[in-house]
């Protein structure tokens, strides 16, 4: 349902009435820098971006169409974000420079779990024993 306490996608349908797969967004703070700097600014504070979570060292891009274990969730990476029109009103410019997957990926729960700030982002392996496991809480 995507991350509890969420009140912009937690929960949220699609028009059919099924849950939406819009259920975590995630960017990298490289990224945010980059479109910093290319907007001359020293930078665009953590959050901002209205994404729900942050990386730091992690290629998000190159997950996509992967099970990713994100602490103790895995989430299924599905495409890139596509920036809103809220992204102009943080700084002018920055949704042209988020077009073209510059802007994060968007992920739908497989498994709830905990996560927290520090915990590591790891594809799955394909056959791996927790991509079918039952939630264990639900924080996620």
């Amino acid at each position: 349902m995507g991350l509890v306490g969420d009140e912009r996608k937690f929960g949220r349908k699609d028009a059919k009435g099924n849950p939406s797969r819009r259920q975590v967004s995630l960017i990298a703070r490289e990224q945010i820098a980059q479109h910093a700097a290319a907007l001359g600014l020293p930078g665009i504070a953590p959050g901002a971006v209205r994404s729900n979570i942050e990386t730091a060292g992690v290629d998000l891009m190159s997950l996509l169409g992967k099970e990713v274990r994100v602490g103790g969730a895995v989430l299924f990476f599905y495409e890139p974000r596509t920036p809103c029109a809220k992204m102009d009103l943080i700084v002018p410019g920055l949704r042209g420079l988020m077009g073209n997957g510059n802007q994060g990926v968007m992920a739908q729960v497989v498994c709830s779990g905990e996560i927290q700030v520090g915990d590591a982002i790891l594809p799955c392996e394909s056959g791996s024993d927790f991509i079918d496991a039952k939630p264990t809480t639900s924080d996620v």
